[in-house]
């Protein structure tokens, strides 16, 4: 006597039966050449690993009692089957085919592990979506480093690297390029996953537009016009409030205490009353380093800005003109001219400024 299907059983038969006819249609050719790992995420509980590694196209021309007979596969692994095959039509991988027992989850929802983003989670559909996002917004052109939270961890190979270079590469291809090891790898699945929950929990508007930026390059270009809105000039208390220390900050974060700090010190930040700014060969003797060790320290500061906030030149290029026609008072301009040759030097071949060059040239105090 022949044993009567489940209730289960004809539910996954069924959804196999229609997940073959969708999918044997017009517009999924190229899913059909994908193995099933490629829709299964981290999170995904009873994987049938028997199918993983074989193409849509292979497993939808077996019949339903030829796959449930494969070894290792039982009903709850048929269940996860019809599952990865419901995410492989939806257009939307966030449209999850679920049975009674389980909980639609996002995709990324794996990425991040008690608020920690966890590249090791990742998966192939994920990596899809993400790169899709970036292709459809025209983001091709943004770079890694103006992008990452801080460049401080950030090999410094990728800062100018494009996001377009990623594209073309699956995940796997990516991890086994020669030039990217983990943190390289770490680095750039970060940068896609903050941009993929930024543009995808905003809803657009008619007539406005996302722009890209790092947040501290927003907050000193909004400060720098709030300024320039007033009547009169700003004190130079006002200017280091609302430019200098952000940009200070952000110095700090991306290249470290030290730099952070004899950039305050070449700035006067933070000087007492009747203090002078601290000369590099002050500096130098401090940290137990050459004056030449020190003006590379204060080189990476241009670096960093050329990558973070290009566009900070003209600001501040801009805001200096506009201290010279409300005749801002000779130590804002002196703290504005010293930033300016901090971040953004007019020579490459001289970052730090004449004036620090014909420091360097005078004889070193024992």
């Amino acid at each position: 006597m022949t044993k009567s299907a489940s209730a289960d059983e004809v539910k996954v038969r069924t959804a196999l039966d229609n997940a073959r006819t969708v999918l044997s249609g017009p517009g999924f050719e190229d899913r059909l050449e994908r193995p099933l790992a490629f829709w299964a995420l981290p999170t995904d509980r009873r994987l049938p690993l028997a199918f993983l590694p074989r193409s849509l196209r292979d497993l939808l021309s077996q019949p339903y009692d030829t796959l449930a007979a494969t070894s290792g596969i039982g009903k709850k692994k048929m269940q996860t089957l019809v599952k990865l095959l419901g995410r492989a039509i939806k257009n939307d991988s966030h449209d999850l085919l679920t049975f009674d027992d389980e909980k639609p989850a996002r995709p990324e929802s794996a990425v991040a592990v008690n608020g920690q983003f966890n590249p090791d989670t990742v998966s192939e559909l994920v990596w899809s979506q993400w790169r899709q996002l970036v292709q459809s917004r025209g983001l091709a052109f943004e770079r890694v480093g103006r992008l990452c939270p801080a460049l401080h961890d950030v090999p410094t190979v990728i800062w100018n690297k494009q996001l377009g270079f990623y594209l073309n590469y699956t995940l796997a291809e990516i991890r086994a390029l020669k030039t990217h090891g983990e943190k390289r790898v770490r680095v750039v699945l970060e940068v896609f996953h903050a941009l993929h929950r930024m543009l995808t929990s905003i809803e657009p508007l008619g007539g406005l537009a996302i722009r890209l930026a790092p947040r501290f390059a927003i907050e000193v270009e909004n400060s720098l016009s709030a300024l320039r809105s007033r009547n009169t000039p700003p004190t130079r208390e006002e200017i280091e409030q609302a430019v200098v220390i952000p940009l200070l900050r952000q110095l700090e974060l991306d290249c470290g205490d030290t730099v952070g700090s004899i950039a305050r010190q070449r700035l006067g930040i933070g000087l007492a009353a009747g203090e002078e700014v601290i000369s590099v060969r002050i500096q130098a003797r401090k940290l137990g380093v050459t004056r030449a060790r020190v003006y590379q320290l204060l080189e990476e500061c241009s670096q960093v800005m050329q990558v973070r906030w290009p566009e900070g030149r003209r600001q501040l290029d801009d805001f200096a003109q506009w201290l010279d026609e409300v005749y801002a008072s000779a130590e804002c301009a002196n703290l504005l001219a010293s930033l300016r040759e901090l971040l953004f030097p007019l020579k490459f071949d001289a970052p730090i400024g004449e004036h620090l060059l014909k420091e360097a040239e005078e004889p070193a105090v024992a």
